[in-house]
């Protein structure tokens, strides 16, 4: 099945319960609503855009699509007090063929609009986590299409999510209403006349942007949903994750990616330099370094800022994190030559569980936690050992300290072993 390469954006609206700014421009993590959606959109193989506003909002438009360089047609809707179905007549002859239509104040995370696309008609949620239902167009479905549509429904199958994969056959119905309504008529109206068929993608991260209030909830299911979680260990997946993309939601408008790497190393270091001083503070703060080590990621996939280099930046300044507080740690603590020579298989092992899978990515050029499931279940993960670091620490005493660098030599040095062995059956 082709893929839409056009796209219609209906941006139309006053904006009136945002203080008269247009809604498609609000940011949001960062990021204007509509920049998230033309970008993505872009990214998933939609080549030029059709955006209908009005003669208030147009300079406004221009701009912004000047500023970024997208592909875009700007038409002006004289009427925009009529219904948005109105909006969707006017790019009559301007599209062909299969084309997305979406609304300029949906905020749509990533994942959700890559399925989306591939769907037909209306792509309603038949599990929706972000949005409040009770305020939300409902759909009726029957025989995968859509028999009723509208916010009043009592018996209702899922919720519009406003994303449609269309055709120019819609415009046959959008004409219909156009003479028999003078052309205030909805795009619910549209949908349901035309019996659209219905595509679920159920459960992703989207919501709608009305009102301030709601910018705070987009701003937190962006967060939410940017977690990368392939590859994460069981501390990350079960107490870090949970702290850290708070966090991010409130710092997320507010600090780079870069800004939040940077402070987390200097604290990873810091917390290193207590080993000298105070050996529960360390550990304390070595844990909360490695909670803060996934914030700058997470707010670089809410805002659109990920990088190659900033990941590989990211993944050095870990090494030398760790690298500095075992060092300190077996300084401060150890006085004997084989425990030095424990604590050094501690830490070689501790650099060589993250080379062992950065280095298949760079020989198969593909992720080794997802070409190889089986990584994801073996203990050993930095987030699992810093955390393991941190509960020995809180009570050190001279065996203690000895036992968790046995640990961590047998724990990373195992894993890189178990490593190459499941590598090797699997491209063998």
């Amino acid at each position: 099945m082709p893929m839409p390469e056009m796209a219609v954006i209906l941006a139309a609206g006053l904006g009136t319960r945002m203080g008269g700014k247009p809604k498609g421009l609000v940011k949001v993590a960062g990021r204007e609503i509509l920049y998230r959606t033309m970008a993505i959109l872009q990214r998933v193989g939609v080549k030029r855009f059709v955006l209908v506003t009005n003669d208030r909002y147009a300079p406004l438009y221009r701009e912004f699509i000047e500023k970024y360089g997208f592909p875009a047609e700007v038409i002006i809707n004289p009427e925009p007090e009529k219904g948005n179905g109105h909006s969707l007549h006017l790019a009559k002859g301007r599209v062909s063929g299969k084309f997305v239509l979406v609304m300029s104040d949906h905020v749509y995370s990533g994942v959700f609009l890559e399925k989306a696309i591939r769907g037909d008609g209306l792509i309603a949620d038949r599990r929706p986590g972000w949005v409040d239902v009770g305020e939300a167009t409902k759909v009726k479905v029957k025989n995968g299409r859509v028999e009723k549509i509208g916010k009043g429904l009592k018996e209702w199958d899922a919720v519009d999510t406003g994303f449609f994969v269309l055709d120019e056959g819609i415009f046959e119905v959008t004409e219909e209403l156009e003479r028999e309504r003078n052309g205030d008529y909805s795009l619910s109206e549209v949908v349901e006349r035309a019996t659209l068929p219905v595509t679920f993608v159920d459960g992703l991260g989207w919501t709608d942007v009305d009102t301030p209030e709601d910018i705070k909830q987009a701003r937190k299911m962006l967060v939410k949903t940017a977690v990368k979680g392939t590859g994460d260990g069981f501390v990350s997946r079960h107490l870090n994750r949970k702290i850290s993309t708070e966090i991010s939601a409130l710092l997320v408008d507010k600090v780079t990616p870069n800004q939040m790497t940077a402070f987390t190393f200097a604290l990873g270091i810091f917390s290193a330099l207590l080993t000298l001083v105070s050996l529960p503070l360390a550990g304390i703060l070595y844990q909360l370094s490695s909670i803060l080590d996934g914030v700058d990621g997470e707010i670089a996939r809410a805002q659109l800022r990920t990088s190659r280099l900033g990941g590989y930046i990211d993944s050095i300044l870990d090494r030398y994190v760790d690298g500095t507080f075992l060092a300190l740690l077996a300084y401060s603590t150890l006085s004997e030559p084989l425990w030095y020579l424990i604590a050094l298989f501690a830490l070689l092992g501790a650099v060589m569980v993250s080379y062992s899978t950065e280095r298949f990515k760079g020989a198969f050029c593909r992720d080794a936690y997802a070409e190889v499931p089986s990584l994801r279940k073996l203990p050993g993960k930095r987030d699992e050992r810093v955390f393991l670091t941190m509960l020995f620490l809180l009570y050190p005493i001279p065996v203690s300290i000895k036992a968790l660098f046995a640990i961590l030599a047998i724990l990373t040095n195992l894993r890189v072993a178990l490593t190459l062995y499941f590598v090797s059956r699997k491209v063998s």
